[in-house]
């Protein structure tokens, strides 16, 4: 829940840059396109370079050219949100995003993702309460065909709305609604804040989901007269960043989007802050098992003055190890955990601090409130920590680097910059106000908006335990009056007409292939016998670097189930030489992080560092690494968390789905264990324990290491040379268990009490990892069965049926096991005929297998996709975990390209012949046992009910 609280757009950039170059530029520009303005790259600074236009028509034009990956990303964001929403129609903004993926005049159902996909690319789009953006992200040769997608759905989309796409996209989203609301622990909150701290007639009452009963009540008219306002190109902004010829670009974008007419006139709506004039008391019963306190106080507003002041403030309280509410409350067991942070929009901001209570009869949140306070109004006498605000800077100042380092994230900044602030370069101010934060200034925000200031206090417990509230409720919401439905005529709706000289029903086809390079790599041993493969990245100042060692899950003793989990938590705490809180301020100082984290085989140590501050940084990555201190105190507080987490886990139907899935096939084998382990498991757990994983299999020898950036190999070497002297115990073997034989199908329902979703789950044992044999294959035969968004179960279920927000299949092999899933939530009275439907796409695919059209599409779509596999740090380190993890050669890309290209559909059939039939599955449902167990009988297949432990 915690996160960091300036807006994304001006985070990733804040206190690394300057005020930019604007530079005159006399382009040979289209007619019709005019040139604002240009920011160039300055050497040595996070300088986001950018040209920016206005067409005819009103649309803004950003455009940052990017060589360094072929590929381009393309985003295109409506200043249109939940917040310019009408009351009694909730949810438009967020629907019309749903009805934009529909087809458009000159493109056909479902066909914006076939073809994005098909070629090799990406793409999506988000809601909020203030903008709506889509984004692709493709290789840089569909750039044309993407221009033509966009413009398509600005200029004719409602040409091919129609009542039925209406229909199945308002299903699909209270499927949404109740998969990610409803159907989730503690999911409703912010809809209670919301309605509790503004007015019915405030736009930010209501969540960007919207309510049920306002999607009822419209029709597909009241859509189109909510496009018809809000979606002009005067109300869009068109980036693009990557590898592209400006000139080229301009071109196309005049010839698609220039003639679409400007839609009415949009002002910016009125800053909007909240106002309370007394505390505010609510309660939410839910299905959860840890109460949990939710406190808000109103601010100010996005870019208002106290904006940076008053993050800061949310970082002090509530954010890292040296937070206030993390050391009174966190650290002495007071609470599970805890947290503060400011959501800032555009029309108003709020400054939250949450905490969760531990299960049982420990969970008072009148006693909890009161801690919580005494933390909050103890700034008062305290003051603000000046070292404390310089750190949080130094840790701004190093994310902002990290912003840079894919043409997606650089592109939705410029994007929202431009949105928001009418400047995609306001970054200078962001970056003056973040620098002009003063302990003072803090100290002004705090007394202006919490200190004695009332909020509202949200609790969150468990069904019928009211007793457990942090105060009886003293307000309720006013009651929703809906205004009258007055019904839109197709004669009322002023339709904008596009004149064109081109036939718009000509879909551009891709220029000159791309071609996606493989990084450059280099290996070496230390003299310790730990194996480093690297790669440079010179794009951005930074350092990734993972060392992976064999202390996973795999070697935890019988009975000890969480242990690998629990000695990585023991070593994120302090070392001989440092406390875990002069650990955290020296990393935040530097803007680096050192974390240690468990799986299956390895647990691994990362660290993230920018190239100057890497000596320093190694310095301590080798204290985490070589010298944890292992405290008793660290470790009962962290046992109990880990005890709690349990709790929390079990409170989610996704997660039971996966538990019951490890249990099925794989019971009495250590690949059913949950990767937290299990009460009885954690509390069997000593000290001792942790002390002695840790001397056995934290050790050099089978241990890797992964290095993304911008150091060369030699002075890798030199920084590295401490890390050769480590010595330890051997590396460990071990036998794969014999797992257990399903000879018959059946149904696995698990109870979870009036869910408004199900889970659904078909499930079977499957191929260990391989990178160019059978999984890799049946893998590229599972893609159009369930790997895509157009694939045919997420068609059916979703596109067709609505009877799910979406549903896939996947399948993935390990060392030594794997498994096929195919899965979906759907809405709780549509599981019987979900379930058929499941079981008839895999009949279907394992008895006629692919069409000549699905393996097409294959080829293309996952034959181009390695122009965005190599972008970022992260994911060629990625690649080279891989590599290194199953001793791989690096040419297996290039062997995985050539199958893709040359598997025939006849091996592709016989695969999912094999694969794919639905008597080899178990089928796991979880859900309102009472109502579901009379339907799945009538399935004729065993019923068993699960009841998995905690």
């Amino acid at each position: 829940m915690q996160k960091w609280v300036l807006s994304a757009a001006l985070l990733s950039l804040a206190g690394c840059s300057q005020w930019s170059e604007h530079a005159a530029v006399n382009d040979n520009l289209p007619q019709g396109v005019k040139f604002i303005e240009q920011v160039k790259a300055v050497p040595g600074k996070a300088v986001i370079p950018y040209s920016k236009y206005q067409l005819a028509n009103g649309l803004t034009v950003i455009l940052s050219p990017d060589d360094s990956d072929p590929l381009v990303n393309v985003d295109v964001t409506y200043h249109v949100g939940s917040a310019r929403e009408q009351q009694g129609k909730s949810g438009f903004a967020h629907f019309f995003e749903h009805m934009m993926f529909q087809g458009s005049k000159h493109v056909g159902d479902q066909q914006h993702f076939r073809l994005i996909t098909e070629a090799g690319g990406s793409l999506n789009g988000s809601t909020n309460r203030d903008r709506t953006n889509y984004y692709e992200t493709v290789p840089a040769n569909q750039l044309q065909k993407v221009l033509w997608l966009e413009s398509d759905r600005m200029g004719f989309l409602l040409d091919a709305v129609s009542q039925r796409k209406f229909e199945i996209q308002r299903s699909t989203v209270k499927n949404e609604r109740a998969q990610n609301f409803e159907n989730r622990p503690y999911g409703m909150i912010y809809e209670k804040m919301a309605e509790a701290l503004y007015p019915r007639s405030h736009p930010y009452s209501w969540q960007t989901i919207g309510y049920v009963e306002d999607l009822d009540r419209v029709d597909v008219n009241d859509l189109k007269a909510f496009f018809l306002r809000w979606y002009g190109p005067n109300n869009a902004t068109l980036t693009i960043g990557g590898d592209i010829n400006k000139a080229q670009t301009l071109a196309w974008i005049n010839k698609y989007f220039g003639s679409i007419p400007r839609g009415p006139e949009v002002k910016n709506a009125p800053k909007q802050p909240a106002t309370l004039t007394h505390n505010r008391f609510i309660t939410l019963e839910d299905n959860i098992q840890q109460p949990m306190l939710m406190m808000a106080w109103p601010t100010a507003y996005l870019g208002a003055k106290d904006q940076s002041s008053l993050d800061m403030l949310g970082q002090i309280i509530g954010s890292g190890t040296n937070s206030l509410l993390y050391q009174k409350l966190v650290k002495t067991g007071e609470a599970v955990d805890a947290g503060a942070f400011q959501d800032c929009a555009e029309l108003a901001c709020t400054m939250y601090v949450y905490a969760m209570a531990p299960s049982g009869n420990k969970g008072n949140l009148s006693q909890l409130r009161t801690k919580v306070m005494n933390v909050v109004n103890g700034i008062e006498a305290q003051g603000i920590n000046q070292q404390q605000l310089n750190e949080i800077k130094g840790s701004v100042a190093a994310s902002a680097i990290y912003g840079l380092q894919s043409v997606a994230g650089k592109v939705s900044q410029l994007a929202a910059y431009q949105t928001f602030f009418g400047d995609p370069n306001y970054l200078p101010t962001e970056l003056a106000n973040v620098n002009r934060v003063t302990t003072n200034s803090v100290m002004t925000v705090y007394n202006k908006y919490l200190y004695q200031q009332p909020s509202v206090s949200l609790s969150v417990v468990p069904k019928g335990q009211l007793q457990l509230e942090a105060a009886k409720p003293n307000f309720t919401p006013a009651p929703r009056h809906l205004p009258p439905h007055h019904k839109i005529k197709e004669q009322d709706l002023a339709y904008r007409t596009v004149t064109d000289n081109f036939d718009r029903a000509v879909m551009p086809q891709a220029s000159t292939p791309v071609k996606a390079v493989m990084p450059s790599l280099y290996e070496f041993k230390l003299a310790n016998g730990i194996k480093v493969i690297g790669t440079e990245y010179k794009e951005t100042p930074t350092i990734t670097l993972q060392l992976s060692v064999p202390a996973g899950r795999r070697v935890e003793p019988e009975g000890k189930a969480g242990l690998a989990q629990l000695t990585a938590a023991m070593m994120n705490e302090g070392t001989a030489k440092l406390t875990a809180e002069a650990m955290a301020s020296k990393l935040d100082t530097l803007g680096s992080s050192i974390t240690v984290n468990a799986g299956l085989y390895n647990s691994t140590v990362s660290l993230n560092s920018l190239t100057k501050n890497l000596p320093q940084t190694l310095a301590l990555f080798e204290q985490r690494l070589l010298q944890p201190k292992f405290t008793e105190s660290d470790f009962k507080r962290l046992k109990k968390q880990m005890l709690e987490g349990i709790v929390y886990e079990h409170q989610s139907a996704e997660w039971l789905a996966s538990q019951a899935t490890r249990d099925v096939l794989f019971k009495g084998t250590l690949f059913s264990r949950p990767a937290e382990g299990t009460q009885a498991s954690i509390n069997a757990i000593t000290l001792q324990d942790v002390k002695d994983f840790y001397q056995r299999y934290y050790t050099p020898n089978g241990a890797d290491i992964v290095v993304v950036g911008d150091i060369k190999q030699a002075n890798l070497s030199a920084d590295l040379a401490p890390l050769a002297t480590w010595r330890g115990a051997p590396k460990p073997t071990f036998i794969t268990p014999t797992l257990p034989h399903l000879s018959q199908q059946a149904i696995w329902l698990v109870n979870k009490p009036h869910a408004p979703q199900t889970v659904i789950r078909l499930v079977r044992q499957g191929m260990a990892y391989d990178a160019t044999g059978e999984l890799f294959k049946t893998q590229l035969a599972n893609f159009n069965l369930a790997g895509n968004f157009n694939s045919r179960l997420n068609l059916n279920l979703r596109e067709d049926k609505g009877y799910t927000y979406g549903a896939g299949g996947y399948l993935t092999g390990g060392r030594e096991i794997g498994m096929a899933s195919f899965y979906a939530q759907v809405r709780a009275n549509a599981t019987l005929p979900a379930i058929k439907e499941f079981i008839a796409e895999l009949k279907r695919m394992s008895t006629t297998g692919l069409t000549d059209k699905e393996v097409k599409f294959m080829r293309l779509a996952v034959g181009q996709q390695d122009a965005l596999s190599y972008e970022t740090p992260s994911k060629k380190a990625s690649l080279l975990g891989t590599i290194l993890s199953y001793d791989l050669a690096p040419s297996f890309v290039a062997e995985r390209n050539h199958i893709v290209a040359t598997i025939t559909k006849a091996e592709m059939d016989k695969l999912a012949h094999k694969w794919f039939n639905p008597k080899d599955y178990q089928i796991i449902i979880v859900g309102d046992a009472k109502t579901l167990l009379p339907q799945l009988k009538t399935l004729g297949l065993p019923v068993h009910q699960l009841v998995l432990n905690q």
